[in-house]
């Protein structure tokens, strides 16, 4: 009986503010698509990063001829001067951080530059002996690229040491600013959402002053009066996070799956699984929010 009575008072307030109840859900889902969108996005840079810096290598360029680098002053690297880094790149040393060592002749770097760029007007134009005796090395672990610069710094025939990674962190350092982008509008959403549904509770238990009033008369506990209004704002809140959910799910099965993941095949996307993963913590902010919402309103606004 008291449930049944419960429930009615919550459909009888949601009907006498229809209006505001779906402006509640219309916030509530905007605010949490952010959110879930910035949690998204955070998942796809930590697989991004799993994915290309388990591949990044280390490139040891050796020095050519006419070289402007004060390092390669002595000329083209020699044959003696090769064989000493690649036994430094191999010794026992270095074996802890090295998983394995490729030479690249200049032929070979070459071939490649013609492989990668043979579309390029440009390319006609530069020859075999303009390339560099190259080492890659691929890591352990691909943050430990200082150990290598260390190590090489200053060896006879070393010209440059370059770290792949340093090509990837402006992607990440640009996805990681975006991330903080939809954190913000996100917030600025949530704040929007508690306003509005403390707006609708107060609303809500101001038309039904008398019953409340009634209510404590007859004997009725605060949790008893105060339950009808906290699910209203709970109901308007889940809706918004359902809505919210569908709209992560729709655009990642349709954009992120159906369009990108179809232009890179090599990168690991984020899927609905991340999305059904991150649903019940969007469904529990939605409750949270109703709830500091009740907390900041029901207190003056049911006392008679």
């Amino acid at each position: 009986m008291r449930l049944r009575f419960v429930l009615s008072q919550v459909f009888s307030g949601l009907r006498r503010n229809t209006a505001m109840a779906i402006a509640v859900i219309i916030v509530t889902f905007v605010s949490l698509f952010f959110v879930g969108a910035a949690a998204l996005l955070q998942n796809q840079i930590g697989n991004m990063k799993d994915t290309w810096y388990d591949k990044v290598e280390v490139g040891v360029f050796m020095c050519p001829e006419r070289s402007s680098n004060p390092a390669c002053a002595a000329g083209a690297v020699t044959a003696e001067q090769l064989d000493a880094v690649e036994q430094i790149l191999k010794s026992g040393a270095m074996a802890s951080f090295v998983e394995e060592v490729y030479v690249e002749t200049p032929e070979e770097a070459y071939e490649n530059l013609l492989e990668m760029l043979s579309d390029s007007p440009w390319v006609s134009s530069v020859t075999p002996e303009q390339m560099q005796y190259s080492f890659r090395v691929k890591l352990v672990n691909p943050e430990q690229f200082e150990v290598i610069a260390d190590e090489l710094s200053g060896v006879a025939g070393v010209d440059t040491v370059i770290d792949q990674r340093e090509t990837l962190e402006p992607l990440f350092l640009v996805m990681n600013r975006l991330t903080l982008v939809a954190i913000g509008l996100g917030l600025i959403m949530v704040v929007a959402a508690v306003l509005l549904i403390t707006t609708t509770i107060r609303l809500s238990a101001m038309s039904r002053k008398r019953e409340t009033s009634i209510m404590r008369l007859v004997g009725a506990s605060n949790m008893f009066i105060q339950l009808p209004f906290m699910l209203e704002g709970a109901f308007a809140a889940l809706v918004g996070a359902a809505l919210a959910v569908g709209g992560l799910w729709f655009a990642v099965e349709y954009g992120v799956q159906g369009w990108l993941a179809e232009g890179a095949p090599m990168i690991r996307f984020v899927d609905t699984a991340d999305v059904w993963f991150l649903a019940p913590f969007l469904a529990l902010a939605a409750i949270l929010l109703a709830v500091l919402s009740s907390f900041l309103t029901l207190g003056r606004y049911t006392k008679v």
